[in-house]
């Protein structure tokens, strides 16, 4: 079976409402109707350290939600804007990620090849096009293949309050792009479980 973990980079703590877990569960429910299990982790409930190791010691829970990760065959990557950039928490589980571009399986391979990740961003500001690709190259680098269209975004008026957890409903657009998000994210991923990297 396919599976697929959503990191949540929202800066809200847990009990909080978060847009970004909205919709990081939309993208998990549209990978479900392609039978993809997922789970959930909202990283500020976690003492993840700055750095780049896998492991920085003293209490660090990195290492404990990169198994997660790394188990994982779909990493929805979710990100609030803020000032125009992602979220703080977003940008360290980028700094995290980079001890696995020096990690490779039995037969070479980084050991995220082979895996495929998905980008969500919301905010009440402009940024989404830009968090998207920073955040796309960053995950590439670290071994992630990024399926066509294999990002979502809401932004709300710009200056305004409202935000995606607010809304009524699921504007079309957004949800129309969800399910694409997740079609394609999910054949991938059993393209390259089916077919995988060539070792070097």
């Amino acid at each position: 079976m396919v599976t697929a973990i959503a990191l949540n980079c929202s800066l809200k703590p847990s009990p909080a409402a978060s847009s970004t877990e909205l919709m990081a569960t939309q993208v998990l429910d549209a990978l479900a109707a392609h039978g993809v299990s997922g789970s959930h982790v909202r990283i500020v409930d976690h003492d993840v350290k700055p750095g780049v190791e896998a492991d920085m010691g003293d209490g660090d829970e990195w290492p404990r939600i990169l198994e997660q990760v790394k188990a994982a065959d779909i990493l929805v990557f979710a990100t609030p804007t803020w000032m125009g950039h992602m979220s703080s928490v977003a940008q360290r589980v980028l700094e995290r990620l980079d001890a696995q571009i020096a990690e490779t399986d039995d037969e070479g391979r980084p050991v995220l090849a082979g895996k495929v990740a998905v980008v969500a961003v919301v905010g009440n500001e402009d940024g989404a096009h830009a968090i998207i690709a920073d955040a796309f190259q960053g995950l590439a680098d670290v071994g992630y293949t990024i399926p066509a269209q294999g990002s979502v975004y809401w932004n709300g008026e710009a200056m305004h309050k409202t935000d995606y957890n607010d809304l009524e409903s699921t504007p079309e657009i957004v949800a129309t792009t969800l399910q694409t998000v997740a079609r394609h994210a999910a054949h991938l991923a059993v393209l390259l479980e089916d077919a995988p990297y060539p070792a070097p």
